[in-house]
């Protein structure tokens, strides 16, 4: 079904993991690859059965950004006829929007370098755990282009002005230590700890109450907009959402019964 993509599950199917496949690439992202990325992430907020999404590379890199060969046409030196413009609406844009507003977390394994689209691509998710071998970088300004993929919009929250302008302006590699000492990564493993540390954190995700994650996510989406008032509001409103979940009742029970709860995500 996905030609771009190596697909894995996990822990009865609670966990798909999102391969990029093109591994002589650094698995540079083409339309084909971000079709499917985007096709990936939809199926598995829409599947009952998965709690958890991963999204991560084969071979020495998470992911070098835009495949520029699959870009532009040959000869195409002016790339005229809006060529850039329709790949980050047509492809891009609707990946972000997946991603975002996906019902499950989402988490990128960064097993490797993550550059330009790359680096955002990992930067959207819900959060990053990275091998202590990989490295950010915002190379667009190095080809003189912008940050897509989100990066206007979200580097600046998290980082601050001052940073997000020096990272896009310079396209100053960030180690994943220094990415971490910044707020963009969760966690940093050894290259040896990597797979099994993640992998431990990876079950946890796949058996919380993934309903209220997918509240929590809606939560944090709107505060960027909100006022206090209205963000109090709503706060209010998917709190007693969360309290009519299946879930609730189940912690609420193995709390008193000083068990360990058994989650099924809705």
């Amino acid at each position: 079904m996905y030609t771009q993509l190596d697909i894995e599950s996990h822990f009865e199917g609670k966990l798909k993991i999102a391969y990029l496949n093109q591994p002589d690439t650094m698995n540079a992202l083409t339309k084909p690859s971000l079709s499917d990325l985007k096709d990936f992430v939809k199926e598995c907020s829409e599947d009952p059965t998965v709690r958890c999404v991963a999204i991560s590379g084969r071979g020495r890199a998470f992911c070098s950004g835009q495949n520029l060969d699959d870009a532009f046409v040959q000869g195409n030196e002016h790339h005229d006829n809006d060529i850039i413009r329709k790949i980050v609406v047509d492809y891009y844009n609707p990946l972000v929007l997946e991603i975002t507003r996906c019902k499950k977390p989402v988490v990128a394994l960064v097993n490797g370098p993550a550059v330009g689209a790359g680096a955002m691509l990992a930067l959207i998710s819900d959060f990053v755990l990275a091998v202590d071998k990989s490295y950010f970088a915002q190379a667009f300004s190095n080809i003189g282009l912008i940050p897509d993929t989100g990066g206007t919009y979200f580097l600046p929250k998290l980082l601050g002005r001052q940073l997000a302008n020096y990272l896009a302006f310079t396209g100053k590699r960030l180690s994943a230590d220094e990415a971490k000492s910044y707020g963009l990564v969760a966690e940093v493993f050894s290259e040896e700890e990597f797979v099994p540390k993640s992998m431990e954190i990876l079950e946890k995700m796949s058996n919380m109450p993934t309903a209220a994650i997918k509240l929590t996510k809606k939560a944090f989406a709107a505060s960027y907009s909100n006022s206090l008032k209205e963000q109090l509001e709503l706060e209010g409103d998917l709190q007693q959402t969360a309290a009519e979940t299946e879930d609730f009742k189940e912690g609420v029970s193995a709390f008193l019964q000083k068990r360990k709860p058994d989650y099924k995500g809705r």
